[in-house]
């Protein structure tokens, strides 16, 4: 769709970091040289018009003592669309694509720290549900970059680079259970932020606390790692963003943390990790490309391959997107599907 300067403006802004005060739309009106009212009219068009798919808080999974990982399976063509409402029933199922590869299905999914099953048995659990021909369970390992930022102003050389530091994924111990309050936050800010002068009055009232207490709390939780960030998440389509492409490389095992460090920089890369390999799945470096089109995907991975010196590597493209959505953490549907899928029969 058309977008106008001012609403690329507004939404790179939103995208790196909505602001976290009691009139936000106040604090970005400012910024833009706007009014609070003018700012509000367009965020509201926005969303209306599916370019904004959501606003609120954006955590880090593994901090909350969830478990997830990227999946892959292979499905026969017959056999698809039932296997995507098998998995997409999981609520921890998030992103849903198919993909150009005989590994045709890729899906994320993570569970809470009180699953029965827990990660590998509820990966296990899908590939019967969808009777997958095979399926790989494709855990980080490390991750190089996490971070989807759209740029909208479109100022930037699709294979632009900046300096992004490589984040000891693997190393850290599993964190502890939050307690109730952390709970009750995440519950407050992980619904979409309503576009009216001063949204996080509600929000507040629901965790039995004032707006200012909330906002300073939201910000504890920013400090402490366990929000990655606040922000607006776009959807990348209706953005003009049209091609993503995952990346995935082969690469020696005395260079991964190197090669993945140099994909990291790309700015183009929102996504980049080290997984494991299989016999029949070569690949440990992962790297997702957004593009205006696929040629910017191909211009980027073609920049890395010469930046890196690896030349094996494939572009899986997603071909369909059935779900994309962000998990609601702390919600009684997961316990609800491990009592009705968590078991032998068909659910």
């Amino acid at each position: 769709m058309e977008l106008s300067h001012d609403d690329r403006r507004l939404l790179d802004l939103v995208q790196a970091g909505f602001p976290l005060v009691e009139e936000p739309f106040r604090a970005l009106a400012e910024s833009l040289g706007s009014s609070e009212d003018a700012v509000l009219e367009r965020m509201r068009r926005l969303r209306e018009e599916r370019v904004i798919r959501q606003i609120g808080a954006i955590f880090d999974t593994r901090s909350l003592g969830y478990e997830s990982s990227l999946v892959a399976m292979k499905i026969a063509p017959a056999s698809l669309d039932a296997a995507v409402e098998a998995v997409n029933a999981h609520p921890g199922v998030s992103h849903n694509y198919e993909r150009n590869h005989e590994f045709n299905l890729w899906f994320t999914v993570a569970v809470p720290p009180a699953s029965r099953l827990g990660l590998e048995r509820t990966i296990e659990r899908l590939h019967e549900l969808t009777s997958a021909e095979s399926t790989r369970q494709l855990t980080t390992l490390r991750l190089y970059k996490i971070g989807v930022r759209f740029d909208m102003s479109g100022e930037g050389a699709p294979d632009a680079t900046s300096e992004t530091a490589a984040a000891p994924w693997g190393e850290a111990k599993r964190p502890p259970e939050p307690g109730e309050r952390v709970r009750s936050l995440v519950r407050a800010l992980q619904e979409d932020l309503p576009l009216e002068p001063r949204p996080f009055q509600a929000m507040a009232v629901s965790v039995g606390s004032s707006a200012a207490e909330l906002l300073a709390a939201a910000q504890d939780l920013l400090a402490r790692g366990i929000m990655r960030r606040y922000a607006a998440v776009l959807h990348h389509r209706r953005a003009g963003f049209v091609a993503n492409a995952m990346g995935v490389w082969r690469a020696p095992e005395g260079r991964i943390d190197e090669c993945g460090r140099i994909m990291a920089g790309f700015n183009a890369v929102s996504h980049c990790y080290r997984r494991p390999t299989y016999p029949d799945w070569p690949y440990a470096l992962f790297s997702m490309v957004h593009g205006r089109d696929r040629a910017e995907c191909e211009i980027v991975l073609r920049t890395i391959s010469g930046k890196t010196g690896l030349d094996d590597y494939l572009a899986l493209y997603s071909t369909r997107e059935f779900k994309k959505v962000r998990v609601r953490y702390f919600d009684p549907a997961f316990d609800e599907w491990e009592e009705r899928c968590g078991g032998e029969a068909p659910c």
